[in-house]
């Protein structure tokens, strides 16, 4: 009685996808300066390096979960509810094993990481307080999980994404009250990380309960041979992962380790842009993965083909105005945002942003790896460049003058590689159509980046962008110029009939 069609609930699950973001950013951008007045940039760097941590010891939670989303949402879609509950309890069970592992393993990374790491040492005991605040969260995230794949299962994404506002607004809430009341620490940041994760575990449960009512937690439908199963797969997820860690949170770690935590502290700062800007791309390509599983469950392998193949092409579009506006403005936006004295870090906001044009358009092709369940190649791939991605930064990051820029470099050559030569070849490959039809799309990005930075460059050449005002002036008018400009010459006729079809006030359905 809940579950309602796909092509009703996606423009719902646009804007709760859009609500999240909004959020997002705007608590992003006001949080890197927040932090930085009250802890310096040092102490800051240590946030991101927590979570990219993080990243590492959930590895397997991660995969787990990614296997049962796969598993789960084939066996809800074809109405499977008996072995729906295996897999879910199969899944609990074992995740709750994983986590009860890894909680030493936890205690000791806190405990020793400001041995490894180049920490303040007036902030030694509050970075173990907040390496194992956030590696807590993480942990009861996983959990949460598991119950949360029926929201993902039945396509509602827009209760997913509220339940992450609700928890992004307490950490940020939080912070600033303990920060207030008391003194800046980064040990408040780490609890108020795990109270968040707290109170959206619980709001999952709700939630989950009310959507999908046919999932009993009983130990007795946990089969452990079910389990070597899904961790079979998720041991290839697992591989992809940590190629994929090498790619996008190693980075972090090699700036602390070779040039300090002040160094570490102006790379993440700059590297929150990069987040950002990914979050914005897994939000949409979120968007397409219950569709895909879908359509995989049902046998629709031709609405696969069309409906990825579009995917890369708005994907690409899409992104390239915050990318290109990013970088055009680069040099007022790090003096408006974070202070003058930053817009020497104007280079390295291009190496590290201008190639993601490419590296996020490609995120759709990921979810038909899962649906087929093809991932043994591709985490292959992904681990081997992501090991030539961190011997590529410790070399160049050691010719002279190149610095932590090596760093950015190296993975944006190494990304790029992975991503333009072997996903699209081997999506097209997993789907059995020509090589080039997934490759061929991702061109409409790299044009669509070169007209928005050259709307910049003008604008730039015209008129002195020194404020606030005439910053976001002139980002809304290249983004109603370069909007018109793709919605009349970049996409087709059925095109702009699906966008409208996407939109909550469309009447008629658009075709897929």
């Amino acid at each position: 009685m809940y579950q309602k069609s796909f092509s009703d609930q996606l423009p719902q699950n646009i804007g709760a996808n859009v609500i999240f973001f909004l959020i997002n950013i705007l608590i992003g951008l006001f949080l890197v300066p927040y932090f930085i007045d009250n802890l310096g940039v040092a102490s800051y760097g240590l946030i991101p390096l927590a979570t990219s941590i993080t990243s590492y010891v959930g590895l397997v939670t991660q995969s787990i979960n990614s296997s049962i989303s796969r598993y789960l949402t084939v066996d809800l879609q074809r109405q499977d509810f008996k072995r729906a509950n295996i897999t879910f309890n199969t899944s609990l069970f074992g995740i709750f094993g994983i986590i009860l592992l890894l909680i030493p393993i936890i205690f000791i990374l806190s405990y020793y990481a400001p041995v490894f790491f180049e920490i303040p040492s007036n902030q030694i005991h509050d970075a173990y307080l907040l390496f194992l605040g956030v590696m807590g969260a993480f942990l009861i995230k996983a959990l949460s999980g598991v119950f949360g794949i029926s929201l993902f299962a039945y396509n509602r994404l827009d209760i997913q994404k509220y339940i992450s506002v609700v928890n992004i607004l307490i950490q940020v809430g939080l912070i600033i009250l303990l920060f207030s009341v008391f003194s800046a620490k980064l040990s408040y940041i780490g609890l108020s990380y795990f109270l968040g994760a707290l109170v959206g575990f619980a709001l999952t449960l709700y939630f989950s309960k009310k959507i999908n009512p046919h999932f009993r937690v009983n130990y007795i439908d946990f089969k452990l041979s079910f389990l070597k199963e899904i961790v079979g797969m998720g041991n290839w997820i697992i591989i992809n992962q940590i190629g994929a860690l090498l790619f996008l949170q190693m980075d972090l770690i090699v700036v602390n380790k070779l040039f300090g935590s002040i160094a570490g502290g102006e790379y993440a700062a700059i590297l929150m842009w990069s987040t950002l800007l990914r979050s914005i791309a897994g939000m949409l390509s979120g968007l397409l993965t219950p569709i895909i599983l879908t359509y995989y469950a049902n046998n629709q392998f031709g609405d696969i083909i069309i409906i990825s193949k579009r995917a890369i092409k708005f994907m690409a579009i899409t992104m390239a105005l915050p990318i290109g506006i990013i970088c055009g403005f680069a040099p007022q936006i790090l003096s408006l945002w974070i202070g003058p004295e930053f817009v020497k870090l104007s280079p390295l906001m291009w190496v590290l942003l201008s190639h993601l044009i490419i590296n996020l358009s490609v995120l759709p092709l990921f979810s038909i790896n899962i649906s087929f369940n093809k991932v043994r190649i591709p985490g292959l791939v992904t681990l081997f460049m992501g090991v030539g991605n961190f011997l590529l930064a410790i070399t160049l990051s050691h010719i002279p003058g190149w610095g932590y820029y090596g760093v950015a470099v190296a993975g944006a050559i190494m990304l790029t590689l992975k991503n333009t030569l072997f996903i699209p070849w081997y999506a097209a490959k997993v789907l059995d159509v020509p090589k080039n039809l997934f490759a061929n799309s991702m061109i409409y990005g790299i044009f669509s980046i070169i007209l928005v930075v050259s709307l910049t460059a003008i604008i730039n050449f015209y008129f002195n962008i020194s404020t606030l005002i005439t910053l976001v002036i002139s980002c809304i008018l290249i983004s109603l110029i370069y909007s018109s400009m793709i919605w009349s010459i970049g996409l087709t006729r059925s095109e702009c009939d699906m966008i409208k079809s996407f939109l909550p006030f469309s009447k008629e359905e658009g075709e897929v």
